[in-house]
């Protein structure tokens, strides 16, 4: 649970749309990272870009990539 809180649904803006509807596109459901960083439209788009990024990236071979996601989820305790 997070200390603060997510931006309202009923309000979200437009950036928080676009980041919901990616994520529910690419896993299934929103994620609640998105709604609290839509605090900040500048925090948002950067971590948007970041992880944008990080997606295509090809120095490392993809299957490495998803080694390295799936042990930093278990370390933080994360349920992805």
């Amino acid at each position: 649970m997070a200390k603060i809180k997510p931006v309202p649904p009923e309000n979200p803006g437009w950036l928080v749309k676009a980041a919901n509807r990616y994520s529910r596109k690419r896993l299934g459901r929103e994620l609640e990272p998105t709604s609290i960083l839509g605090h900040s439209s500048a925090i948002l788009g950067g971590y948007a870009a970041f992880e944008l990024a990080q997606g295509r990236a090809t120095r490392v071979p993809a299957r490495l990539k998803a080694m390295a996601e799936i042990k930093a989820a278990m370390m933080v305790g994360c349920p992805f």
